[in-house]
């Protein structure tokens, strides 16, 4: 609900037509299928005690789980991008970043994606499972499912930390090196007001990737099992069910503008309706 009431505030206010805005609604969608793929599965499990789940939808939750993972993945990078020609090149901003590069730097993130997914998931699918049927997860992922095989896993074992490391230690990459040209041109303002304004602008960014970021590497940069199972249990609700929901939380108490818009949408919103009561 809290990414649909993003999603709606952005729509429908024309002055957040703008790209940081523009990139936070494609954040509150990416999280919106990101745990819609995993929720009313795992819901559904609790409530009903049926942990079954078929071959083929085990591999289609597994390619869109990873697909809109590493989308949301590679969107931090760009959201830190953003902030960067923001706040350290005001002048060619506006030039840079507009609505439709941001728009192509996100259908390029997807495809990006999309593209590591379907090989994480042909590769996992391509082993040989003939031992036990029962995944130690609640959700079919590419590291519990290779420990379920009986062929050699070598191949797939690299496979997921080569793509943990380009598109997980990229875009970890790009927003370090953003942040760091971003905290040298803060230190530069003379006004402290305008370095509280620029560090408030990206305090809700930096506090998303480091709650994403930290559950997602402490997963899957220990392909071979160097950490325990029920570990990866706990980090993979953080980032599958907590992270998408605390994400508008996060954005919405941290920034004003979304905070007073989302007042003014209630408020037409209710007013409009009280009206078409009334009348």
């Amino acid at each position: 609900m809290g990414n649909v009431g993003i999603l709606l505030i952005i729509h429908f206010t024309f002055s957040l037509h703008t790209p940081m805005y523009t990139f936070l609604s494609h954040l509150a969608f990416i999280d919106i299928c990101y745990a819609s793929v995993v929720v009313p599965n795992t819901m559904v499990h609790l409530l009903t005690h049926s942990t079954y789940i078929s071959g083929a939808g085990c591999a289609v939750q597994l390619f869109m789980f990873s697909s809109l993972g590493s989308t949301e993945c590679l969107l931090f990078g760009v959201m830190a991008y953003d902030r960067y020609l923001a706040i350290c090149n005001p002048l060619y901003y506006g030039t840079i970043m507009t609505l439709q590069t941001c728009n192509i730097l996100f259908a390029t993130s997807c495809i990006f994606a999309t593209i590591q997914a379907a090989i994480q998931t042909g590769f996992t699918f391509s082993l040989n499972f003939c031992g036990s049927n029962i995944i130690d997860h609640f959700i079919c992922d590419a590291l519990p499912l290779i420990r379920l095989s009986c062929s050699k896993t070598t191949l797939n074992e690299i496979i997921i930390s080569v793509s943990a490391a380009i598109i997980g230690g990229g875009s970890l990459f790009i927003i370090v090196t953003s942040y760091l040209w971003i905290a040298i041109t803060v230190i530069k303002i003379p006004s402290s007001q305008g370095k509280r304004k620029a560090f408030s602008t990206c305090a809700s960014h930096l506090a998303c990737v480091t709650l994403f970021f930290g559950t997602v590497l402490f997963n899957y940069l220990h392909p071979s099992g160097g950490v325990m199972i029920r570990q990866e249990v706990v980090a993979s609700i953080f980032y599958t069910m907590v992270i998408p929901m605390l994400n508008p939380l996060i954005y919405s108490l941290r920034n004003t503008n979304v905070r007073r818009m989302f007042h003014q949408f209630l408020t037409r919103r209710i007013a409009s309706h009280l009206w078409f009561v009334h009348t």
